[in-house]
């Protein structure tokens, strides 16, 4: 494992869409990225945007490249690579969670998959170093391992903190485990099992996961199917609570990201990944039913095939004073959106 920091210059949005041989497959009326990131060396997966408490105008996007001796890299809100690990074992999907106590000390964390080596690994933020002495491995004892998708959940009452974990293949009831993260008491952090759930249709695979930590669901897509929800909190049982979406997406359901608008209500948004478009859900579902989500819109993007997506309505300053919406593409990059763009959208229903 190598850890680097580069400078390199940024390559504009316009030129890399221009450059792109899948243009054609690009709605015309599609959304256009506020800013393209620097590329990769193998291939994008998944982003994660960390806030900087201290400045958010300095908030950092990071973000996988999924291949043997892939990497995760760090990008500032130009798009630029200021830092990254290389040498991992197919890194996959990535999450960010705030404040877990290592050595009695707060500290943000990155956590991602690593799929050939069966584990999640835990980084610090923002200097991405380890703090797992070489990976917690996950789905012990079964046959089909490969860890693929990861979303951390922070429990309001008490700010402990839980990574939710998917596979490539797995049984419909216990597809998906979640394992409680904590010190070991030498600065190290260790994963707890808890729980097995998680229905699956059998048609693909379950790869996107993304947890509403306030309103503490987990949502998470069925490629072949749809999107399913259940709690977060272990205490609260493994009662599915939702399944929606199921004839609003082209083909593959992919990267699911959570909009907050307040404290409760907002916006889910879900890559239909052939079609370049994301559907768009509201958060607090329908009128006295908070587990009805029924599509407000679907907006075609720039972004091509896009498998993983974040986004915030923390302001990030000037270029991004609603937030910014971070969606892989094809290209070996990740798109920036301007969250304004994607708001006005949804009022136009398109």
């Amino acid at each position: 494992m190598k850890f680097q920091v580069l400078s390199i210059p940024v390559i504009s949005a316009l030129s890399l869409l221009c450059s792109c041989s899948s243009t054609r497959s690009i709605a015309p009326d599609a959304l256009v990225p506020t800013v393209i990131t620097q590329q990769v060396e193998f291939d994008t997966d998944d982003p994660a945007i960390w806030v900087n408490p201290a400045d958010a105008s300095k908030s950092l996007i990071v973000g996988t490249d999924k291949e043997t001796n892939g990497g995760i890299y760090v990008f500032d809100l130009s798009g630029k690579i200021v830092n990254k690990v290389i040498g991992l074992q197919r890194p996959n999907n990535i999450d960010i969670a705030y404040g877990l106590k290592v050595a009695a000390k707060p500290v943000d964390i990155a956590v991602f998959t690593e799929r050939e080596t069966n584990k999640i690994r835990v980084f610090s933020m923002p200097d991405l170093k380890p703090l797992d002495n070489g990976g917690i491995e996950v789905f012990v004892g079964e046959s089909q391992r490969d860890p693929m998708g990861v979303a951390l959940y922070t429990r309001p009452s008490d700010g402990a903190i839980f990574a939710i974990v998917g596979r490539k293949t797995g049984p419909s009831g216990s597809y998906l485990w979640q394992y409680q993260l904590h010190d070991k008491n030498t600065g190290l952090v260790d994963g707890t099992l808890l729980r097995k759930f998680g229905a699956f249709s059998g048609k693909k695979e379950i790869e996107s996961i993304a947890v509403d930590n306030e309103n503490g669901y987990i949502y998470y897509s069925d490629e072949g199917a749809g999107v399913h929800k259940y709690y977060a909190d272990v205490d609260k049982g493994n009662q599915e609570l939702a399944f929606f979406g199921s004839k609003d997406f082209k083909a593959d359901v992919e990267g699911i990201s959570i909009y907050k608008t307040t404290e409760t209500d907002g916006y889910i948004l879900i890559s239909d990944q052939q079609a370049n478009r994301f559907s768009v859900y509201s958060r607090s579902g329908s009128p006295g039913n908070p587990h009805q989500h029924s599509r407000l819109t679907s907006i075609p993007f720039s972004t091509l095939e896009s498998d993983g997506s974040d986004v915030t309505s923390v302001n990030l300053g000037s270029k991004f004073p609603k937030g910014v919406f971070v969606a892989m593409s094809n290209g070996k990059v990740f798109h920036y959106y301007d969250w304004r763009l994607i708001e006005e959208r949804i009022k136009k229903g398109r």
